[in-house]
């Protein structure tokens, strides 16, 4: 077949255009995984919740939970399989548990018929199953829809914004993306970044969809890797969501985001910014957070049925003024 110089001209054009096109594909998925600390900064604006449920709110991004989305939601549990998101609290220090859990027995060998023991608790950071209240992170001075740290937040504890406001419970669908899954290993290695192109193929393999409301469980197979090579630092190096997933968190309208570690990658890789993905849900969209809960049973129930949405339900402890709480939220399919 012979082309006229016209058909020649009108083919080397499609040509390029499919290689710019395909250029510029490539070259945005790689500039929407750079980010900056300016861009952070411009995202706690353009990202921000404040006064979305006016002046007073409390509850930040748990306002996406309506009556109807609860009401969906307890129609998941159809199978009558309970399935725990909490790891066995850790009592022995180690490189990822520099703050144990402490648990005395009292009186042990006193007669009688009851027995009773002594928890202490110090749950924050890279160990123990735990939800962060709206109070746990400030930026600049000012928590979630612009309340003062130095007003609201005491020696007594939080006045606002505190763990307390959530003593009703979470109650709808959430959505186990499981990432180590979709990537073919049984773990991620530390340090690697979870991006929204993971999280969309996720969608895509699944079948689920996010949607307003729901719970993120993003499971990287932390607890996997420890039980396979043992702890490790995982202040300085955990998988976890990179900060270009915040704009997607906001747009989808997540209700809460948990993962096996912090939620964060760690290094974030955002120079300036240790977590930047804390620091743009808890205090700039006003969502809590789950950190640090154990994924590996309901991967493997959601494996088992192919099935990767079911009801959340989670209850903090009652506690006025406090930044956060342990907790054992249960995934009921």
């Amino acid at each position: 077949m012979r082309f006229s110089n016209k058909d020649s001209r009108r083919f080397f054009t499609a040509i390029v255009l499919v290689v710019m096109s395909a250029l510029s594909v490539v070259v945005h998925a790689q500039s929407s995984r750079r980010v900056t600390e300016v861009m952070v900064d411009e995202w706690m604006t353009s990202l921000s919740n404040w006064g979305r449920w006016g002046s007073d709110d409390e509850l930040g991004t748990l306002n996406l939970i309506t009556l109807e989305k609860r009401r969906a939601a307890l129609g998941l549990a159809t199978a009558g399989i309970s399935v725990s998101l909490s790891h066995n609290y850790l009592t022995e220090r180690a490189v990822d548990a520099t703050s144990p859990i402490g648990r005395e027995m009292l009186g042990p060998d006193r007669p009688g018929p009851f027995r009773s023991d002594r928890y202490t608790f110090a749950y924050h950071g890279y160990a123990h199953s735990h939800m962060d209240s709206l109070c746990h992170m400030m930026h600049d001075g000012r928590m979630y829809n612009g309340y003062v740290r130095d007003e609201e937040v005491t020696p007594a504890g939080c006045a606002k914004l505190a763990i307390i406001n959530f003593k009703q419970g979470i109650v709808t669908r959430a959505i186990l993306m499981d990432i180590a899954r979709l990537k073919g290993v049984d773990y991620l290695e530390p340090g690697t970044p979870i991006y929204v192109d993971d999280l969309e193929a996720w969608e895509r393999a699944s079948g689920v969809r996010v949607e307003p409301g729901d719970i993120v469980f993003v499971r990287s197979g932390r607890w996997a890797r420890r039980a396979d090579v043992g702890p490790w630092a995982t202040s300085e190096q955990s998988s976890g969501l990179h900060a270009s997933v915040a704009p997607w968190l906001h747009e989808r309208g997540v209700a809460m985001l948990g993962g096996d570690g912090t939620n964060d990658a760690m290094p974030s890789g955002v120079d300036g910014v240790a977590q930047p993905i804390h620091q743009l849900t808890i205090v700039a969209m006003g969502m809590p957070l789950f950190d640090n809960l154990d994924l590996e049973a309901v991967a493997a129930e959601a494996a088992r049925q192919n099935r990767w949405e079911f009801l959340l339900v989670a209850a903090p402890l009652a506690m006025d003024g406090g930044t956060g709480s342990p907790l054992n939220p249960l995934a009921i399919f």
